[in-house]
């Protein structure tokens, strides 16, 4: 249920104030706006965010698209933490709480960052539209308790922005385009294996990483980007690739 919705059919008893970051191309730097926004049991930042659109102040931009943790696109920091607004609920959180864009990404205004140097860094051989692979009454063979998707990472982008080396290096690919190699290596869909090696095994890729474990623990789904870095690592020693690529 929306904000809206729940205004309109309960008694709002809770608050919560809303510090968030403005940024406007061309108006000289950031600042805090605040916002009082009412709060129901159920109800998210996404949720208040949109109702500022709608009452409040309506320049203020914030990305959105399928509001369960599916898309990734609402990705912000909220108090120095990455989330995902539309699973963000308000009564989780103080009485004030502090909305940033995601760091190490370029704002383009408000809430909204710039996604493609987040997309530029993925590998070549990964396919940016994939279609579903799933076979109707498919089930896990004996002895295996389950399958495992490959497909977890929504690719949000709150990895980067929790990523300690991306912070410092704008040519650290990320740990979003690590984990995309290391599900071509499991599923290689046309590439080939050796291509997508000699592509992790360069400089900034994924040696670079320095296993802070802060992309795992922000990652909404649970794809396990700092592990799945370390296999990465793991197939590129066994597989004797190593070196290689930096040396190209």
């Amino acid at each position: 249920m929306s904000i809206a919705d729940e205004l309109s059919t309960a008694e709002q008893t809770d608050t919560r104030r809303l510090r968030i970051c403005r940024c406007k191309r061309g108006d000289g730097g950031e600042h805090f706006d605040e916002f009082e926004v009412p709060v129901g049991p159920h109800t998210t930042l996404l949720d208040a965010l949109l109702w500022i659109q709608r009452h409040l102040d309506p320049t203020l931009a914030v990305r959105h698209s399928c509001l369960h943790a599916s898309c990734g696109v609402c990705g912000v920091q909220v108090n120095g933490r990455e989330e995902l607004a539309c699973v963000c609920e308000l009564r989780d959180h103080a009485d004030q709480i502090t909305v940033e864009p995601l760091a190490n990404l370029a704002v383009l205004t408000d809430l909204v960052v710039d996604m493609r140097p987040f997309y530029a860094h993925f590998p070549e051989q990964h396919p940016i539209i994939r279609t579903s692979e799933l076979v109707a009454g498919a089930a896990a063979r004996e002895g295996l308790g389950t399958f495992v998707r490959l497909e977890d990472c929504i690719e949000c982008g709150l990895c980067v922005s929790a990523c300690p080396i991306a912070a410092t290096s704008h040519e650290y690919v990320g740990p979003a385009a690590l984990v995309a190699a290391e599900r071509l290596l499991e599923e290689p869909r046309g590439a080939e294996p050796e291509d997508v090696l000699r592509w992790a095994d360069r400089p900034d890729c994924a040696w670079r990483c320095h296993v802070g474990m802060e992309c795992s623990r922000v990652c909404p789904a649970q794809a396990l980007p700092a592990e799945r870095i370390m296999a990465l690592r793991r197939k590129l020693i066994f597989d004797g690739q190593r070196g290689k690529g930096a040396r190209r």
